[in-house]
Parts: C-alpha cells; structure tokens; sequence
C-alpha cells in the first residue's frame, strides 16, 4: 500500500481508503504511525497506518460539543431517532459480506466466522431503535402521593467509542448506535491495526445520518494510535467513554476519567477458565475446549485461557482436542473454507511466543502441544495447550489460540483454579448433571458463566455482559451500553414540607 494508505488492489481483495470524517469532511488523516499494516497472510507490509492530526482530533471534539451544547441531535424526538437508526441498519444490511471480507483480511479472523459475527452490524442499530420504543431513556414511577415520578435519561455529553482489532466493525456498531440512541454526538476511533471495516461502515452511518439531515458533528471518525485516543478521552468536553481493549490501555484510560469525572466503561479480556466437571463426557468438553481456543482464532476477549481437568479426564480431553486440533484447516482467511487463518500481526505472534516461551520456562513439566499444521509464510501461530505450568504462572490473559491446562483432585481445587486469576469475565463449566454444574458456575467469579455450550452469543439478548476485577468496569449489554452515555434525570411533583417547618 501506498505510504498514504489509498485504495489498495491486493491480489485478493480491494480495500478502501482509510480516511478520517471530521465536521462533515471526509479526508486522508494527516499523520502517520511507526506501524507498518501487513497481510497477514502473506507477510508482507502494506504501508504506514495512518492517524488523525492534532488539528483534526480538536475540530473533531468541537464540532461534538457544538452539536451537544446546541441539543440539535438530542432534540430529535426519541422516535425519529429511532427512525434514523433502523435506516442506518438497513444501508448496513446489503453491507455485510463486503465489511465480512475486509474484517476478515485485516484481522486473519476466517470469513466464515467474520460473516456470522458480522450480522451484528446492522443489528446492533436495528436493536438500539428498538429499545428507544421500549421506552430506555423514559420510565414513570407513581409518587406516595400518586404523582408520576418521571425518570429522563439523558445524554450526558460527547462520547468517544474506543474499539479493538479482533472484531472492530461489530464492536463499534454496537457502541455507535447505543451512543446515537442515547442522543449523544459520538467520535468512533478503531484500532490502527484493522482501521477498513470500521472506516466503511463509517461512511454508511454518515450517508444515513446526512440524508436525514442529522446535524453535522453528529457521528465524527479519526484514526490512529494511543496518540489520538489519549486526546480523546482527556478532553474535558468527552463526557462519556466506551472502551474494548487491553489491561494497560483500559488502566490508563480509567485514570484519565477519573481526573474528570468522565462516564466510563471498559472491557478488558479475561483468563477465562473451562471447568470439565468429573461426570461430563471428555469428548464434548474436548469439543468446547477447541472450539474456544480457535474462535476468531483465539483472539477474542471470552476465548478459553484456562483448562480446568479433574485428574482422571485429564488424558482423554486432551487428547480429544489435539486430534481436533489436527482435523483443523489453516490458511487464506477469505477462503470460506478455512478454519484458522494468520494472526493479525507479526508483532502480536511475537508477543504471543513471548508468553508461550514465558510459561514454559516456568516449570520443567511445562510442555507444549499443538496439532494443527499453519502454513509457513505469514503471522500464523498453531493453537496451542500448555500443561505442567503452575497456575500462578498462567494468570495473565494470552489474547491468542493459547490456554494452560491445570488439573485438578477435587471440587474445592477446581473452583480454586477457575478463580485464580484477576480477571473475570466469562466461564464455562461442562457436566452431565446439569443442576450440579449450575450449582459449580454459580460460584465462578466471572460477569457471565455458560454450562455445557461454547458459543461467541451471549446466553441472553437482553442480560448484561459484566466484567469483574481486571476484566473491566461497568457493564454492556442492548440496554446497558445505550445507559453508559446518560445521566438520569428525575422530575416530579412532592408536595411535602420539610419536618421543622410550622407553615
């Protein structure tokens, strides 16, 4: 690619401009970034990642807070808002195997999972117009004196919707059409690492948004690094923030709100454990076991990180996984065919042997396994299970197809292993006797506990998606997210005195 990062003909795929959107003006960001963007596959360099300039990122936040202060989106009614929304999530619809492909180059993610995933693009906006109808931002209490109690959410300012790279055009759907449901303007910066996706479905939103003559400033795109997002979220004009990414970033990020009292919420990963209980059958625990290392392939915040063994199991589930491991198929993540495809960089397959390296060193029991035959060109890494490496030396996440193995004498030892780590964000437990593995997950430290499924869903549309300790703060979810950028407003009639008063 072009040191400008122009439309790019590779010998797959087409990819589009990455441009930035600023006060209604789409245009080549006028930085640059020490990263080099690669096909993954092929390992070759595609061209400086772009990055929005200091000029830009301030226009960017005052055309925000011009359309904030006036109240010119948030004084649309509630439900041409909605309006608005399901437009956008129908331009989105005819969208999605283009966005699919291009997600699908940029991260290594096969196509066949980045299509699946995909459907959430237009109907993160479809749900978030939904949801204005059922009424998110209004409800009605009834006073003691029978007075309605009213409670108004509103927008508590711009928001600035922070995504990452290992799925980037759903995650910043999602946090986009809560935002915009919320009334707030909303600047959307993706990752530097798979900036095409997200830059497409940029333009979509803000056709719709212009065709129905939505303020300008309503939905703003920049580009970069830590370098523009750090602008961003230490603005005093950014009121609210929604941040998907790593444990460093998200502790920085928290401490810049924290300063401004800035509404925020985080989802940092997890270390997230699979509890094979004694009584469950060792080929479907070994079936769940591969399917969590190799979603997205292994990179995504809810993948298996720690497999939890009773003793006796141990032989058989491992073995289960390795020959499903072996049945894997590697290579062009376009090929809709494939089942594992490249990481998404050079330099996060080097962080990755890093950490392998790191827990083998840990014990001399440690041993690596992996199955899968990856092609030899290219950033791909074969899943892999480590057994024989201490529990406290595999605490911290490893955002790849990368889990320990740790077994386990009895119950009380399993639960112990499952909440060693500080992170705590899902959990999988897997047993015959379905009301003992509920009882087993119901004490798993963990925002959301799956028994006896390793789907990338969530159990339930309308529950929350919690993160505890390290994993994050706040909580997303259809309703939830939307709340994130509001502040609630309560308004009704009393009619009472204070006690000490006479009259």
């Amino acid at each position: 690619m072009s040191e400008t990062m122009t439309t790019q003909v590779t010998t797959r795929l087409d990819l589009p401009a990455v441009e930035e959107l600023v006060a209604g003006g789409w245009s080549a960001p006028g930085g640059r970034l020490d990263l080099l963007v690669e096909d993954n596959l092929a390992g070759s360099t595609l061209g400086a990642a772009p990055a929005s300039a200091a000029d830009a990122v301030e226009a960017a936040l005052a055309a925000a807070h011009a359309v904030h202060t006036e109240q010119s989106w948030a004084g649309i009614a509630v439900e041409r808002r909605a309006e608005i929304l399901d437009a956008i999530g129908a331009a989105l619809e005819s969208e999605v195997p283009r966005l699919a492909a291009l997600e699908a180059f940029a991260t290594g993610v096969p196509v066949a999972q980045t299509s699946i995933v995909g459907m959430i693009v237009p109907g993160a906006f479809h749900l978030a117009a939904e949801m204005l109808r059922a009424g998110t931002l209004m409800q009605v209490q009834e006073g003691p004196g029978g007075h309605a109690v009213e409670v108004h959410r509103l927008p508590l300012g711009p928001a600035v919707c922070l995504v990452p790279w290992n799925a980037p055009a759903p995650m910043a759907a999602h946090k986009v059409a809560s935002a915009l449901a919320a009334g707030a303007p909303t600047i959307l910066k993706p990752s530097e690492f798979a900036p095409y996706g997200t830059t497409e479905l940029g333009r979509v939103i803000d056709r719709v948004l212009t065709d129905a003559g939505a303020p300008v400033g309503t939905f703003q795109l920049l580009q970069g690094g830590a370098g523009v997002g750090g602008p961003l979220v230490t603005d005093p004009r950014t009121r609210a923030v929604s941040f998907t990414g790593g444990l460093v970033a998200g502790r920085q990020i928290a401490a810049a709100c924290a300063d401004g009292f800035t509404a925020l919420q985080l989802e940092l990963g997890g270390n997230n454990p699979l509890v094979v209980l004694p009584d469950a059958d060792p080929d479907d625990a070994a079936r769940a076991a591969t399917d969590l290392l190799t979603t997205l392939n292994g990179q995504w915040c809810r993948a298996l990180g720690r497999l939890v063994v009773p003793e006796s199991l141990a032989d058989a589930v491992l073995a289960g996984v390795l020959d499903r491991l072996a049945a894997l198929r590697a290579g062009d993540p376009l090929d809709p065919q494939t089942q594992f495809g490249p990481l998404v960089h050079s330099t996060h397959r080097a962080n990755l042997e890093a950490a392998i390296e790191e827990r083998l060193a840990s014990s001399p029991d440690a041993v690596a396994h992996t199955r899968t035959e990856v092609p030899g060109t290219g950033s791909f890494l074969a899943p892999t299970l480590l057994t024989g490496v201490p529990s406290d030396a595999a605490l911290h996440e490893v955002f790849g197809p990368v889990a320990t193995v740790h077994t386990y004498a009895d119950l009380d030892e399993a639960l112990a292993l499952a909440n060693a780590t500080p992170f705590g964000l899902e959990g999988y437990v897997f047993g015959t006797d379905t009301d003992a593995a509920l009882g087993f997950a119901r004490q798993v430290r963990a925002g959301e506990v799956k028994v006896n499924g390793s789907s990338i869903m969530s159990l339930h549309l309308m529950t929350p998606r919690p993160a505890w300790g390290w994993s994050g703060m706040g909580e997303e979810g259809t309703v939830e997210t939307i709340h994130t950028f509001t502040g609630a407003r309560v308004v009704g009639i009393e009619g009472g005195f204070a006690l000490h008063s006479s009259q």
